[in-house]
């Protein structure tokens, strides 16, 4: 059972989040919702929780200000931000924050916050598409902007030709018949040899050149 707290202003929003779970989700325990940040940690002092689905835009602190808080108060709970927030700076920003995913409102529906919440929980981030599946574009854009100079290994072409066909990182697991960590592994030196070192910057980096897209 995964335990989840609902941060959001307004109070229609949190109920048909609430509806939407108790058909969508039944494994999702709904143990708290807030209005804003200071209802949240009031929550979080009697409340265990496993993920917490954010807002960014709160009457007293951002989302921003408490994503970083969560991150040294409370280091294990996962944070999804949801939000019709999609500046490109402020995304950025929830990034370097800590965020594990990142769902826009206008495609805020029972599945793909059901996508998202699976992705996050099982150790994989959210954004809209699985990280996975948008390192061959990357890697394509940033072949024409640069050159790659580092050979990828037998293993790295095989994961970049599969995130081409738009496999997520549990399915080219079991495609290869190896562990999610191992593919994260795989993942990370991909990254590095085409420049970029975290899944952050991977991110940040797909957004700017329209790669992936937050919609308005």
């Amino acid at each position: 059972m995964t335990r989840l707290i609902i941060v959001d202003d307004h109070r229609l929003f949190r109920i048909g989040i609430k509806a939407a779970f108790q058909t969508a989700l039944p494994d999702i325990q709904i143990v708290g919702e807030a209005g804003c940040g200071k209802e949240l940690f009031n929550v979080l002092k009697s409340t265990h929780t496993d993920i917490i689905l954010l807002d960014i835009n709160l009457p007293d602190m951002t989302g921003i200000e408490i994503a970083k808080r969560l991150r040294l108060e409370y280091p294990d709970v996962k944070i999804l931000a949801v939000s019709a927030e999609n500046a490109v700076q402020t995304i950025n920003e929830m990034l370097e924050a800590g965020i594990d995913g990142f769902v826009s409102k206008q495609n805020c529906d029972a599945d793909e916050l059901t996508k998202a919440i699976q992705s996050i929980m099982s150790g994989m981030e959210y954004f809209g598409r699985d990280i996975s599946s948008i390192i061959f574009s990357v890697y394509v854009s940033k072949k024409k902007t640069t050159e790659v100079t580092n050979e990828f290994t037998e293993r790295e072409r095989e994961i970049i030709l599969l995130c081409r066909d738009g496999l997520m990182c549990k399915e080219i697991a079991d495609r290869l018949n190896v562990s999610i960590n191992t593919i994260n592994t795989h993942k990370k030196r991909i990254f590095q040899k085409l420049g970029i070192n975290t899944t952050m910057e991977v991110v940040q980096y797909a957004i700017r050149k329209g790669i992936i897209r937050v919609e308005s």
